[in-house]
């Protein structure tokens, strides 16, 4: 079975709705499925009802940002109920504060000389509120200042470099709060994206377990393949589940598309083992 539980739709900052995503991901074969949007469950009943008549099986899904030693860390929550309202609750207070980040943003990109730049992110949000980095990388390939999102982010948009605003986001413990109040199970999203030391990431793990987290990606698109030996080996240390998924979030922008995402390696416990 082919499993794909992290998938952006242009509900958050992907491109396509959230049933062209279920298409696409359905013709690469994907047989189980998740929408993980960025701070946002709205698009899970579209992307419900367009898996289903597709045959292929869905989970609910939603990724969270999470502000954790100074950092943006991402968790991904599975299986979780739209409709708790904690859970859309919290993840409204997420969302708040990304209108004013993004001025911030326009602004330092101005004063290196790239003028318009909040009216052309906005172009590529379907949601105001979700404004987001990945909107700004988009316009600035429009126009021409990088080729791709990826030399973007190489060039703008991180820290030390014109259009870095940081941003405080949930903490750790609403994130899982939030995720298990609502029925799902928390996920440590590419865990090797991450700039943490080996001191720093153990710690997060253990923080993340004694918070009740139980999954980490292992293979993901926004890991290298090294990395997907090296978090295996982290799961079997840490008793993770582990999870997979493309982090898709358009056609051809990914670093890893739905057809050529590896399997699991051996030796792990899906974090899907127990779904009936």
């Amino acid at each position: 079975m082919k499993v794909d539980l992290h998938c952006h739709s242009s509900v958050s900052d992907g491109v396509l709705a959230p049933a062209a995503v279920a298409a696409y991901a359905r013709k690469s074969g994907v047989d189980m499925w998740a929408l993980t949007d960025h701070d946002e469950v709205g698009g899970i009943k579209a992307a419900r009802q367009a898996a289903g008549e597709l045959g292929m099986r869905f989970v609910a899904g939603v990724e969270i940002s999470v502000t954790w030693a100074n950092e943006t860390v991402h968790i991904v929550g599975l299986q979780v109920d739209e409709d708790n309202r904690d859970l859309i609750a919290g993840l409204a207070a997420t969302r708040n504060g990304r209108q004013a980040r993004a001025m911030e943003i326009s602004a330092q990109l101005e004063s290196a000389g790239i003028a318009g730049a909040y009216e052309g992110a906005l172009r590529y949000v379907g949601n105001p509120d979700l404004i987001s980095r990945t909107h700004f990388a988009r316009y600035l390939v429009e126009i021409g200042v990088c080729a791709t999102p990826a030399e973007v982010f190489r060039k703008f948009l991180t820290e030390g470099k014109p259009g870095y605003v940081p941003h405080r986001w949930a903490t750790l413990g609403q994130a899982l709060g939030w995720i298990k109040g609502a029925g799902g199970i928390p996920v440590i999203a590419h865990p090797g994206r991450y700039p943490f030391s080996d001191t720093a990431e153990g710690a997060l793990f253990d923080e993340f377990i004694q918070l009740g987290g139980k999954a980490i990606e292992v293979v993901t698109g926004s890991h290298t393949p090294d990395q997907y030996g090296e978090y295996a080996e982290k799961a079997r240390r840490y008793g993770f589940l582990a999870s997979r998924g493309t982090d898709f979030h358009a056609p051809g922008e990914s670093r890893v598309e739905f057809a050529e995402l590896p399997p699991l390696p051996g030796k792990l416990t899906p974090i899907w083992h127990d779904w009936s």
